[in-house]
């Protein structure tokens, strides 16, 4: 009988499992912040609360430093609207939330993302907004109150600086 020598003392199996489970574990990680889920639930949830953020909200003034529905601006509406919704504590302003969570690639962009746009309007030149699906947006604008845009019209898509997860 040909024995073989057991390299690390278990018995014969024990390290196949173990560098199996090893192999499986890895996969569960990943360092890349496109994948970084942030902390809201899943996307259809999202959506829904979205939805009936805006149906609320849906008409309320553009007011800067505004952040009821008497009157919003857009860091406002997006802090209102991830407490509201979602029980997350976000900055007041958009400057503080464009440091928020992680940096998405605009490609990479899911339910709930903050959109930071560099419109050279307002006190600091900023403008954020919530991305909904299909590159459309949710956001305090200074024409309209609070609407779905489209990230690629003329305009959003020129202004558009980034992208974070929270």
């Amino acid at each position: 009988m040909v024995r073989t020598k057991n390299l690390f003392g278990f018995k014969p199996g024990i390290g196949l499992l173990i560098c199996l489970a090893a192999f499986v574990l890895s996969g569960c990680s990943s360092s890349s912040s496109s994948r970084y889920q942030g902390r809201l639930p899943d996307p259809i949830y999202t959506m829904a609360q979205l939805s009936e953020q805006q149906y609320q909200w849906g008409g309320t003034p553009y007011i800067l430093g505004g952040n009821s529905q008497r009157g919003v601006d857009c860091s406002g509406f997006v802090m209102r609207t991830f407490a509201d919704r979602f029980d997350i504590s976000l900055p007041r302003t958009t400057a503080a939330q464009a440091k928020e969570g992680v940096y998405i690639e605009r490609g990479d962009l899911q339910t709930g993302d903050l959109v930071f746009f560099k419109t050279g309007r307002g006190p600091n030149g900023y403008h954020v907004g919530i991305y909904v699906k299909d590159d459309q947006f949710l956001h305090a604008s200074t024409k309209g109150g609070v609407i779905y845009s489209s990230l690629n019209s003329t305009y959003w898509k020129k202004a558009y600086w980034q992208a974070r997860r929270v």
